[in-house]
């Protein structure tokens, strides 16, 4: 899948250019979905945050909200790399290099591919690196 046509074969079905960009497309909806629900959480607690008076020493619920706003905030942070990690990915497709693994070279399988659209490495590869949070 690595060496991808933008044409694919005369085969029946779709080729695998369109599969994988389908799929790259498909989840990135679905990641921009889920950057738009997070940013209006995020904004739903500081405006309920800001109706009330802040007093962090005496603040019961400070300590929640705090963690809440956090949270939400880390989960939008990664939701956003996800997003540049997938249009790199369509870079790499409409190159002609996606599918490669970037450590050795070698073709990432499909399967990994279905699971992982955005992925730049074997799966050997993958295991050797440093692991992502």
């Amino acid at each position: 899948m690595g060496d991808i046509s933008r044409y694919g074969d005369d085969g029946p079905g779709p080729s695998p250019f369109a599969t994988a960009r389908a799929r790259l497309a498909a989840d990135r909806a679905d990641t921009l979905g889920r950057a738009a629900a997070l940013s209006r959480d995020f904004d739903g607690i500081v405006a309920a945050n800001a109706l009330v008076a802040v007093d962090d020493e005496h603040d019961p619920e400070g300590g929640t909200t705090a963690f809440e706003r956090a949270h939400v905030a880390a989960l939008l942070t990664q939701t956003r790399e996800h997003l540049e990690e997938l249009d790199r990915a369509l870079e790499r497709l409409e190159q002609g290099q996606y599918g490669q693994c970037k450590g050795c070279g070698a073709m990432i399988p499909p399967e990994r591919l279905e699971i992982r659209p955005a992925a730049t490495a074997c799966v050997g590869c993958a295991g050797s690196g440093p692991r992502r949070a």
